[in-house]
C-alpha cells in the first residue's frame, strides 16, 4: 500500500493550508485513516483520523481548527488546517490502517511563521 502526502508548504501564522493523501487502496475500507504531526526529536502525535464510518477524533489541543475528510472516489483523505500557529510547524504523515496493519506515507513539511 503507498501513501503520498502533498500540500505542506511555508505559511503565515493565521493562515491555511489543505493537506492531501493519495492511497493506491481503498480509503473506505481501511479501518481508519489518520494524519500524524511529528517535529524533531518528538514522537508523531495523532492530529485527526477518520474510521471507516466515518466517525471522526482530533488532538485535543486543535480546538477545532483543523478538519479531516475523505474523497472515497478518488482514494484521498485531507486534513483541512486553519489558523494556523508555529507550533504546527512540523512533519505531517498520513496513515492507514486496513486489518491492523498500518501504512505510513513520506510526510509533507509544513512551516508556519510568526
Amino acid at each position: 500500500v503507498q501513501l503520498q502526502a502533498s500540500g505542506g508548504g511555508l505559511v503565515q501564522a493565521g493562515g491555511s493550508l489543505r493537506l492531501s493523501c493519495a492511497v493506491s487502496r481503498s480509503v473506505d475500507s481501511s479501518d481508519y485513516m489518520g494524519w500524524y504531526h511529528q517535529t524533531p526529536g518528538k514522537q508523531r502525535e495523532l492530529v485527526a483520523r477518520i474510521t471507516k464510518t466515518g466517525t471522526t477524533n482530533y488532538a485535543d489541543s486543535l480546538k477545532g481548527r483543523f478538519t479531516i475528510s475523505r474523497d472515497d472516489a478518488k482514494n484521498t483523505i485531507h486534513l483541512q488546517m486553519t489558523n494556523l500557529k508555529p507550533n504546527d510547524t512540523g512533519i505531517y504523515f498520513c496513515k492507514g490502517v486496513w486489518q491492523t496493519l498500518p501504512y505510513w506515507g513520506q510526510g509533507t513539511l509544513v512551516t508556519v511563521s510568526s
